[in-house]
């Protein structure tokens, strides 16, 4: 609702879905290194857990390398995508607004 209330454009859709996918994935190394956590009830989501990761597989071997033996434990809050869906709508939506005041501005 929010992307099409401030934006509409099919890139700022795009922008902000792979963002909601990569930004809560890009937090597991941070989370798994104890730079930062969730509190233990908000933490819902397990993203590392299903049959891809298992052990001995190759996404399983990458996730260790990464994220240490415990990965398939790491755990988010399952608003975490959703939340980054909505900042980068804003972001999206106050760049070109900023853009489209400056070009008003010169004139």
């Amino acid at each position: 609702v929010q992307w099409a209330i401030l934006d509409c454009t099919p890139v700022a859709l795009m922008a902000a879905t792979i963002t909601a996918v990569g930004g809560p994935l890009s937090e597991l190394p941070f989370v798994a290194n104890g730079f930062w956590h969730y509190v233990p009830e908000s933490a819902d989501y397990l993203p590392l857990s299903g049959d891809l990761f298992r052990s001995g597989g190759v996404a399983g071997t990458v996730a260790e390398q990464i994220l240490g033996g415990g990965y398939n434990d790491l755990a988010l809050s399952s608003i975490t995508g959703t939340c980054y869906f909505a900042v980068t709508t804003d972001a999206v939506a106050l760049g070109r607004y900023f853009y489209y005041q400056s070009i008003a501005d010169k004139q």
